[in-house]
């Protein structure tokens, strides 16, 4: 094992957002790459393993010019830019800062933050139906929401409906007061609250009173023909195959559909199958079908739900592998 050090030149107008408060940032990098970081004025010194030192420089240089650009960096720009840098791909982060598709209505940009969210908005752009794939936080619907309502505001379809299974996340909630829509609200106010966001709130009113946003439970899809729309099914895996079969059969002319769900979190009957499942099982190799599969690497909360994503993703490999095992033993 060879020692190596290299010099890096930030400046000092970049400093902070690359260092993180505290110089954070450089302790978790430290910590990762197993190197040590030096600060000298606008120079750093890293210390270590020539493959580790080569790396944090990679890494320090894409954090760099991310500052360059204008972009806050956050926990998540670095732990990503870290994990890239383990398959040689810590400069697809550059990249992805300049796939921008919208702004929200405080201005922040809405851009994606992955590999993965980045295969999954180009195959909005490509394809006529897209399924997303992926566990909590990986921004599934939250980017179908914002291409639908950029695409709405380009004109290029009439309106966006949303729609998502009014189904209990495993709790009986028993009556619920109110009319028929208040009822149902609760289900669909993780669309609402991207609505708001993204849109605002007053302009996604006017745009509902005049019947070109529509945001409803999926039980309201059946008997229509969707034209010219922007259609978001969201909670997919909480679908059974006949609901799905009959929202994939609204689909209309000028239309384009995205189905977001993660198979890890099912609401459905003991015993009921998934219209999710049986989907991506029966249209898999249907040409202008988009299947964009995101993964632990793609969660973009708090990098702690990353890490809670993976434990259960792990915990369930295992216990796969122990059910599989015992069966065999049976046999």
């Amino acid at each position: 094992m060879s020692i190596t050090e290299t010099m890096i030149d930030i400046p000092a107008e970049h400093a902070r957002n690359v260092f993180g408060q505290y110089d954070v940032y450089i302790k978790k990098i430290e910590r990762t790459l197993n190197v040590t970081v030096i600060v000298r004025d606008s120079m750093i010194k890293v210390v270590g393993e020539s493959g580790h030192v080569a790396k944090a420089k990679s890494v320090f240089l894409n954090l760099l010019e991310l500052s360059k650009r204008g972009e806050p960096i956050s926990e998540q720009n670095v732990d990503y830019a870290l994990s890239l840098s383990f398959d040689d791909k810590e400069s697809s982060i550059v990249t992805l800062n300049q796939d921008m598709i919208c702004h929200t209505v405080n201005g922040k940009p809405i851009k994606p933050k992955t590999l993965g969210q980045k295969a999954y908005v180009d195959q909005i752009r490509k394809k006529m139906i897209v399924f997303g794939i992926g566990p909590a936080g990986t921004g599934k619907t939250y980017l179908a929401m914002a291409m639908a309502i950029t695409a709405f505001k380009n004109n290029e379809v009439n309106r966006i409906i949303l729609t998502r299974p009014a189904i209990e996340a495993g709790e009986k909630l028993g009556f619920l007061p109110g009319d028929l829509q208040s009822k149902i609200d609760p289900y669909l106010r993780p669309l609402y609250d991207a609505l708001y966001e993204i849109m605002g709130a007053d302009a996604y009113l006017r745009n509902m009173e005049k019947g070109l946003i529509e945001v409803a439970p999926l039980a309201y899809m059946r008997g229509r023909t969707l034209d010219n729309s922007f259609i978001v099914l969201d909670e997919a895996q909480n679908t059974t195959p006949a609901q799905m079969k009959m929202f994939l059969t609204r689909v209309g002319f000028g239309s384009k559909v995205i189905i977001t769900g993660d198979l890890s979190q099912k609401d459905l009957p003991a015993g009921q199958s998934s219209g999710l499942d049986v989907a991506l099982k029966v249209l898999k190799n249907i040409d202008d079908i988009g299947i964009s599969m995101l993964s632990s690497k793609d969660v973009v909360r708090h990098p702690l739900v990353q890490k809670i994503v993976k434990a259960y993703d792990e915990y369930e490999q295992r216990a796969q592998r122990a059910s599989r095992l015992k069966k065999s033993k049976r046999s």
